[in-house]
């Protein structure tokens, strides 16, 4: 059964940087896509970037284009690195897993992926 872990979240101050990790585990040679969405208070739960697990494309919300990079290291792990945060990153970052190749726009869509995490919690200070 697979299960995601994140983990990297805190509390910094404004102009920041962050990465946050997620952790794979019983994913058995079987290949999933990787998304990262956050919740923050009094929000919906917004798309923040996927990542493709063979071939490494990235998809980016235009909000976390430019200050967001999301990345697969050689083991069973995915990063979220966040530059220049900005209090309006406070939020519950997830990642979540889907075994589908998803395109455009549908792996915007939460409901389009089938594994998740448990959050890691993002608090941003001005």
């Amino acid at each position: 059964q697979v299960q995601l872990k994140e983990s990297g979240g805190g509390s910094v101050q404004a102009g920041g940087s962050l990465t946050l990790s997620c952790a794979i585990s019983g994913r058995n040679r079987v290949t999933y896509d990787l998304g990262w969405f956050r919740h923050a208070p009094g929000k919906e739960r917004e798309f923040v970037a996927h990542i493709r697990w063979t071939e490494g494309t990235t998809y980016y919300s235009d909000s976390a284009k430019g200050r967001f990079t999301v990345s697969r290291d050689n083991t069973e792990n995915v990063h979220l690195q966040i530059t220049d945060l900005k209090p309006e990153d406070t939020a519950v970052y997830y990642c979540a897993a889907t075994r589908a190749t998803l395109r455009l726009p549908y792996l915007y869509n939460a409901v389009a992926y089938d594994i998740w995490g448990q959050g890691t919690l993002v608090i941003v200070s001005s």
